[in-house]
């Protein structure tokens, strides 16, 4: 098997998350992505917390190559022309305006390369009251509604992973997938635009069908009282998730591992509608029965009545989870300056394998500009290529 995308080539003018995320996932399918960065540190995220090759930068920039041009002067915009003329795809997370400041206008990217599919990733689009604000993850959750169901308004606090930023870059992966897919059909090549805050809403529609359909208002528990979802304490210490969705056996199922039949003909639990507004008081009456047992009593009796659940493991205990040593879901990246980074694979099988897939290391600062600039028929003149090979 080879990797689906080889032989596109997929220019990235990127930082931070969004874009980083759909040209790594571009690259793991086999795209061969260069990363175009500024000389003078590149990506942000590469010192964000000290250093040049932080676990953020490692965690969206592996399968690329990274070139370092300054896009002020008229070599770093030689070479973007040359990688440009010469690309399937260019992806930007620049905000709107910039691009056409550097000299690089739509208009002037058809003329380079008509058969170019354009992405431009952005905050809020590129237009309206908020196109030139400062956009981040935090930022476009709390616009699309999202922190909404997140935050208790009586003692705020934001906490979780980011979100906006990562489902924003899977849509974009989405879009120029699709628009490559036209293209090879003989279709023109499009421009592509995401942003964060579509993206973010899109991510999550039910909330907004619960408005616009049922007239509810959403909370931070909506969707867990209507899913039947739990999260219990065991005896030891340690916390299990139960979710029981619609079916009616799945409930029965909890009765029988909690062996509390008598919660069946409680008025408050009988029927779904009322465990779903008794939601709290149905938590209380479980919690009590699963501090009275260790997590592995209540794996072996929920497994045993088929009940959906699952123990809440800690980052560090995901490594060590069954399932996920089973599936080999880590794998390590050896760079030859930097040591080992222990990535997530690709989740992603093609024929029942990801073994075909690419597995290089994420870049340093710079590591291939010598080489692509030779690739181009230019010289690597006096730009700060740390780290360049």
């Amino acid at each position: 098997m080879s990797a689906p995308l080889k032989g596109f080539r997929v220019v990235e003018l990127s930082t931070m998350i969004t874009a980083p995320l759909a040209g790594m996932m571009l690259a793991d399918m086999g795209a061969e992505v260069v990363k175009v960065e500024r000389p003078d540190g590149g990506d942000p995220f590469r010192s964000f917390r000290g250093g040049q090759y932080s676990p953020h930068f490692c965690s969206y920039n592996r399968n690329k190559r990274s070139v370092a041009l300054d896009l002020q002067g008229d070599d770093g915009k030689a070479a973007l022309t040359k990688l440009i003329e010469g690309a399937d795809v260019l992806l930007d997370n620049f905000r709107p305006g910039v691009l056409d400041r550097l000299g690089f206008s739509d208009a002037r990217l058809m003329e380079l390369n008509p058969k170019l599919v354009r992405c431009s990733i952005s905050g809020f689009g590129t237009d309206g009251p908020y196109a030139q604000r400062p956009a981040y993850d935090a930022v476009a959750q709390a616009i699309a509604g999202m922190s909404s169901l997140f935050v208790d308004p009586d003692a705020p606090a934001l906490s979780g992973p980011t979100i906006s930023d990562n489902v924003t870059g899977i849509y974009a992966a989405y879009g120029i997938l699709s628009a490559l897919l036209e293209r090879e059909r003989g279709g023109p090549a499009r421009r592509v635009e995401i942003n964060m805050l579509e993206a973010t809403m899109a991510f999550m529609p039910d909330p907004f069908g619960y408005y616009t359909q049922m007239g509810m208002q959403n909370d931070p528990y909506l969707r867990v009282r209507t899913s039947q979802s739990y999260v219990f304490r065991c005896s030891d210490g340690r916390l299990v998730n139960v979710h029981m969705s619609s079916q009616e056996k799945f409930w029965k199922g909890f009765l029988a591992a909690i062996d509390r039949p008598e919660l069946a003909t409680d008025p408050r639990f009988a029927e779904r509608a009322a465990r779903i507004e008794n939601y709290f008081d149905l938590s209380r009456e479980a919690a009590g029965s699963f501090a009275q047992h260790p997590l592995d009593y209540w794996q072996e009796k929920l497994a045993a009545s088929d009940v959906p659940f699952a123990t809440v493991n800690k980052v560090e205990e995901v490594f060590d989870d069954p399932q996920v040593q089973h599936l080999k879901s880590f794998m390590d990246l050896e760079h030859p300056s930097e040591g080992t980074v222990r990535a997530v694979r690709n989740p992603v099988w093609i024929d029942g394998s990801r073994e075909a897939l690419p597995q290089v290391a994420p870049p340093v600062l710079g590591q291939h500009t010598a080489e692509v600039l030779a690739e181009l028929g230019l010289t690597n003149k006096a730009e700060d290529t740390a780290g360049a090979d």
